[in-house]
Parts: C-alpha cells; sequence; structure tokens
C-alpha cells in the first residue's frame, strides 16, 4: 500500500542521508588518516585528469584553427613576355603659340564692339571700332594736296617741253631751260610726298578697324564702348589665344637628352601623352616638335616642346598637365607587375610559387618600369608565377593558397647557384621528414601520402603527439626554411 508523503518530508530525508554519509567519511578519516590521505590524492587526481581531458579536445580544435593559418593564402600571377614602353614623366605648361594682346594704333574714341567675350575670332575680324571722321577727313585733304601738286607738276613739265624746243632754234638762253627743269624735278618730289600723305592718312583711315591679328578666342574686354584710347596704350581693347594647335613646353634633365636626340635624329616621331594632375586620366595624344639648344646651368635640364591638335580644347592656356614622352619600345621582354617586386637586403627579389603551392625566393634584376609592370632582365622566365599579393608574411620554402582555379606551372630555373643549394636543401629535409615520420604519417594520417603537402599540414596539426624523431625532423624543417627567409628579408609566418 502506498503511504502518500508531503514534499518536504523527502527533502528532510535527502538532506539526512547527505549529513549522515559525510559525518561517516570524517568518522572514517579520523580513524584511518594515512589510507585516508592517499586516498583524497587519488581522488584529486581523478578530478585532474577529468578537466584535463575536458580541455584537451578544445585546444586541439585551436591548434587545427592555428594549422588554417599556416598556408598564407596570396595572390599571384603570370610572368609574361611582351612590349615595355621607355618613357620619360615630367611636369609641362600648356602654351599657346599666339597670344596677341589687342591695342589701337591710333587715338580715337572706341565707338563700337563686335565680339563678345570668348567668342572664337579669325585673323582679320573687325573686333571694334574707332571714329574714323577725323581721319577720313585726314585722308580727304591729302587727297586734294596731291591732286594741287599734281597739276603744278603737270604745267612744269609742259613748261619744260616747250623751252627745250625754243631752245633748238637759240631763241632763249640754257639757263632758262635748267631752270624749268629743276623746277619739274621739285614738283615731282612734292607730288611723292603728297603720295606718301596720302597713303599714310589712307593707314590710318583703316586702323580705326581694329582687326584681330591671329585666329584664337577672344578674352574679356578691357576697354568700353564710349572711352577714348590712344596708340599704344598698355591695356589694349582685348587679348586674343590661338588654341588650335596648342603647345606643351615641358623639361627633361640632361642625360636624357641624348637618348631622345637619338630617335629625333632617325627621324622617328615620338609621341607624347598630356595627364591630368593626378597622372590617372589622360588628356590627349600628340607629338614632340621641337628640343631646345641649350641646357640650362641652373636646372641641368633641356626644354622640349610637344604639339598636340587640340581640336576639343581639353588644353587650355597656362594650364599645368604631366607629359609622358614615348622615347622607344622594347620587345618581346620578361614583364611581371611592379606588385611582385621585394626589397631586402641582398636587393630586389620575388616570390615563385611552384605547383606543390611553395614558394621560393628567387633575386630578379629589374629594369624599365612601363605603368603597373616592369622588365625583368633576369631571375624568372616568362609561365613562371609569382607572389603580388601577401608576399610580406612569406619566406623562403613557407606554404602558400592561391585562389580557386589558378594552375600553376613548373617554375624554370634562374641558374644560380643559390637557387640549386636551395632546392637541393629542401629536398634533403623532405626526405628526412618522409623517413622520420613514415610512422606517425602512418598513424595520425593514414590518408595522407609521405612527402605530400597534405601529409605535411597533418603532421604539423598533430605536432604535440609526434614520436621524438619526426618532432626532431620537423624542427630542422622550421630552422631550414626560417635561414632561406632571413637572407631575403621576407617576414615569418609560413608553414614549415
Amino acid at each position: 500500500m502506498n503511504i502518500d508523503r508531503p514534499p518536504g518530508d523527502f527533502q528532510h530525508t535527502e538532506q539526512g542521508f547527505v549529513g549522515r554519509s559525510w559525518t561517516g567519511v570524517k568518522r572514517w578519516s579520523s580513524e584511518n588518516p594515512r589510507l585516508s590521505r592517499v586516498v583524497w590524492f587519488a581522488v584529486a587526481l581523478v578530478l585532474l585528469a577529468l578537466l584535463i581531458w575536458a580541455i584537451y579536445p578544445a585546444k586541439q580544435a585551436s591548434q587545427r584553427g592555428r594549422f588554417n593559418t599556416g598556408a598564407q593564402p596570396v595572390g599571384v600571377a603570370k610572368v609574361v613576355s611582351g612590349d615595355v614602353n621607355v618613357t620619360l614623366n615630367a611636369l609641362g605648361t600648356v602654351t599657346p603659340l599666339a597670344t596677341a594682346t589687342v591695342r589701337p594704333q591710333v587715338s580715337g574714341m572706341l565707338i563700337k564692339i563686335n565680339f563678345t567675350e570668348g567668342q572664337m575670332v579669325k585673323a582679320g575680324d573687325v573686333l571694334a571700332q574707332i571714329d574714323p571722321r577725323p581721319y577720313q577727313a585726314a585722308l580727304d585733304q591729302a587727297r586734294g594736296q596731291l591732286a594741287r601738286d599734281a597739276a603744278t607738276l603737270a604745267n612744269a613739265k609742259v613748261d619744260l617741253q616747250r623751252y627745250q624746243a625754243l631752245q633748238a632754234q637759240n631763241a632763249i638762253a640754257a639757263q632758262q631751260v635748267a631752270t624749268q627743269a629743276s623746277t619739274v624735278k621739285s614738283n615731282e618730289g612734292i607730288v611723292v610726298s603728297d603720295q606718301a600723305n596720302v597713303e599714310s592718312a589712307r593707314i590710318n583711315l583703316g586702323y580705326t578697324s581694329i582687326v584681330s591679328p591671329v585666329s584664337g578666342r577672344a578674352g574679356i574686354h578691357l576697354v568700353d564702348i564710349g572711352n577714348i584710347v590712344s596708340a599704344g596704350q598698355s591695356n589694349g581693347i582685348v587679348t586674343v589665344t590661338q588654341l588650335t594647335p596648342m603647345s606643351v613646353l615641358f623639361t627633361i634633365p640632361e642625360d636624357n637628352v641624348h637618348s631622345v636626340l637619338e630617335q629625333v635624329n632617325s627621324g622617328a616621331t615620338l609621341a607624347v601623352d598630356a595627364y591630368d594632375r593626378s597622372q590617372t586620366v589622360k588628356i590627349t595624344s600628340g607629338s614632340l616638335s621641337a628640343v631646345d639648344s641649350v641646357v640650362d646651368p641652373t636646372t641641368g635640364s633641356v626644354k622640349l616642346r610637344a604639339m598636340f591638335d587640340n581640336q576639343d580644347n581639353k588644353l587650355f592656356p597656362s594650364q599645368f598637365v604631366n607629359v609622358r614622352l614615348l622615347v622607344s619600345t622594347l620587345h618581346d621582354q620578361t614583364v611581371v607587375p611592379v606588385a611582385a617586386i621585394q626589397r631586402g637586403a641582398d636587393g630586389t627579389f620575388v616570390f615563385v610559387v611552384s605547383p606543390e603551392k611553395t614558394v621560393a625566393q628567387r633575386e630578379v634584376k629589374t629594369g624599365v618600369q612601363d605603368g603597373d609592370n616592369i622588365q625583368i632582365v633576369s631571375g624568372v622566365k616568362p609561365g613562371d608565377t609569382v607572389v603580388v599579393d601577401g608576399a610580406d608574411r612569406l619566406r623562403d620554402g613557407a606554404d602558400v593558397e592561391i585562389p580557386a582555379g589558378g594552375k600553376i606551372a613548373v617554375p624554370s630555373s634562374s641558374g644560380g647557384a643559390s637557387d640549386a643549394e636551395r632546392t637541393k636543401r629542401r629536398a634533403e629535409m623532405q626526405a628526412l621528414l618522409a623517413k622520420s615520420c613514415s610512422e606517425d604519417i602512418k598513424k595520425l594520417c593514414p590518408d595522407a601520402k609521405p612527402g605530400t603537402r597534405e601529409a605535411r599540414m597533418c603532421l604539423f596539426q598533430n605536432r604535440d603527439a609526434l614520436s621524438a624523431d619526426c618532432s626532431k625532423a620537423m624542427s630542422q624543417m622550421r630552422r631550414g626554411a626560417g635561414a632561406g627567409g632571413r637572407r631575403g628579408g621576407g617576414g615569418g609566418g609560413g608553414a614549415p
């Protein structure tokens, strides 16, 4: 028969049982002091073992997470064969071929302006008009004087002919004939002077129409209608600037003049590109037209002029532009991105990627830089794969991860003794690792083949469980890779 008990009775019973048990344990400990110490020590060891067992899987997972960073992710690029442009960069100033300040050549009142500010005008277009009436009157007066003196000359010539006929008949004295001939010469001089006065008055009348001397863009007018202008005044009427074609003046160091003159003297036309201030946007293209004949002794540079068609008016007078002069083009050159070039204590080098996804440090000799690419004189060959991103975290022999789909070709040999030594050392290390860790690979990495990258990764992941011989071989391999990386100044962080 079941008897129902209140919940408090069960709790009271449980607490009483625990209390009685603890009392019994204390009594037993006091009765057996030596044995109790041994038992308590054993219990502590069991608890410590349980704690280590609980923590150990997390540590292994942490090690696996650290292993994922062993193979450094990098960006790669292929070494290619292509053309390299030899260019000279300089700062240039847009300089018009003609800039004319239109000034009045006669005095008078300005009665008309025939242009709008910023208008494109042609040579000979009438830009402004000065009151022509005083100059028209002066021309008429000069013409009247000429007509009167021309009539006097004609009369003198008739008298001279009459006197010469009478002299032939010995009717008059020879002196009278000579005097008349002198009068004719004097009148001829007066007529010539009058003709010059007429021409001068005609020219002054023409100057009342102020014309543009060149074709170009008219600027802001400097004199308003109704003002009195005078010949040779300083401010003028308006400034006209020729815009097409347009030239750019720039300078290059004197050391580069000979290479430019060599191309110019051979008849080549050198291309010139004008870029904006940031050197990212090309404004227009033209050609080199002239090289100055002297070197500026204060700067050690030579001035050059480039011509641009400028039909789209992209070049503005006095604008500063970045000039890129194409001197020559080198064909079939070994080219890599500039980002692949690393610099260390021994010079420039690159990291060449192998099909096993490891990198080898390769010393290179660089040449001409063309934009984002640079010429390689020696060290690598077309078809090699080099690291262009993440090289600062690599060292010789490090494992790398590359983007999916990238196929790595077998790298070429640079022919240097250092490459052969590194290849031999790496082969010896891999052979030692395969020999010393064969049992560990079978035990810890049954699916990996000895000598492969997967096997090395697995050993690195389980390095706390390796045998003594395998751990020693792993340490030697890491030291060997570190020695190769320190020579080039690369950063650490590569996998063994």
